[in-house]
């Protein structure tokens, strides 16, 4: 295994470049999609690369749990033993294990709360209007046995146009048909698991918001029409005291960017972003990174576990 056992921890910051080019170059949808593949990949492998060292630290310690066979000279030999950062990893893994926990548990009691908040259906479908004096609105992603709803106070309708309200009507539908709240929280997790991943929550919470706008632009046939409701609806928009609201989804995110984009000739659907020497550079940088990550976990796996096996035959 050696010092590539490490790499996992470290190279979740090629990640940054691959944040940029996504935010600036693709298509929101395709960017969306990419971060959370390579958000996931690299979290992943950090976290195996915890288990590998707690394994490779303890098993030779006093008392443990694992096989005796474990601690013989010959797995002493080909695994480099070091304690301290086995200890050190029992720990990390801990901490690791009760964040991913707290947020799951913590997006789980909003989507209930905010679900037990709403007022029962009015035959609006999805649509769900919701009598307050604060403007706001938001999607409410279902559970398996029921649809989504989209959420939107009776203050922010008046503060917008017919035309307007069509837009930030298909704008939150877009968040459910998209299922946008997936992608955010294996984001959310994986920067739980390794925080040099935090960058990519903003990218991927931006570009959802993207990736709706440009939905809403299609389903009102107008991007200025779009870009309107989003900049009067961030202007008089905040989250109310009554509703719980999903963080997620209840945010505006960076609207002049996203009305600047919405003014701009429409993103191009292809998944590769326009050639360009420092664009090809980020690129390269995040596919090396996210592939040595993958293989330098494969490895120190597949080492390990030839080794133990060796020495606990079944």
């Amino acid at each position: 295994m050696g010092v590539f056992v490490y790499l996992p921890l470290v190279l979740p910051l090629t990640a940054l470049p691959m944040a940029r080019l996504a935010e600036q170059h693709l298509h929101p949808r395709s960017a969306t999609r990419l971060l959370a593949a390579v958000g996931s990949t690299l979290a992943l492998c950090s976290t195996l690369c915890l288990a590998l060292l707690m394994v490779v630290g303890t098993a030779q310690l006093p008392g443990n749990p694992l096989p005796d066979g474990w601690s013989d000279p010959e797995v002493r030999a080909a695994v480099p033993y070091e304690e301290k950062a086995g200890l050190i990893a029992i720990g990390v893994l801990g901490v690791v294990l009760v964040a991913c926990c707290g947020t799951l548990l913590r997006h789980t009691r909003t989507r209930v709360r905010a679900g037990r908040a709403l007022p029962p259906s009015t035959g609006q479908g999805d649509l769900a209007v919701v009598p307050s004096p604060d403007p706001f609105a938001y999607a409410l992603p279902g559970g398996r046995l029921r649809d989504g709803r989209v959420v939107v106070s009776t203050a922010m309708l008046e503060c917008l146009g017919a035309r307007e309200q069509r837009a930030l009507v298909a704008h939150e539908r877009a968040h459910l048909a998209g299922r946008h709240h997936r992608y955010l929280l294996v984001t959310q997790l994986a920067a739980r698991a390794n925080p040099f991943l935090l960058p990519l929550c903003t990218a991927v919470a931006y570009s959802t918001e993207r990736w709706a706008d440009e939905e809403a632009a299609c389903a009102v046939g107008s991007r200025r029409a779009v870009a309107t409701a989003v900049g009067r609806a961030a202007l008089v928009s905040h989250r109310p005291p009554g509703p719980a609201v999903l963080p997620a989804f209840a945010a505006a995110g960076p609207v002049p960017r996203r009305v600047a984009a919405l003014l701009d000739p429409e993103p191009s659907a292809g998944l590769w972003p326009p050639a360009s020497a420092h664009v090809a550079l980020a690129a390269v940088t995040a596919t090396v990174g996210t592939a040595a990550s993958a293989l330098s976990s494969l490895n120190a796996t597949v080492t390990l576990v030839g080794i133990l096996h060796a020495a606990t035959p079944l």
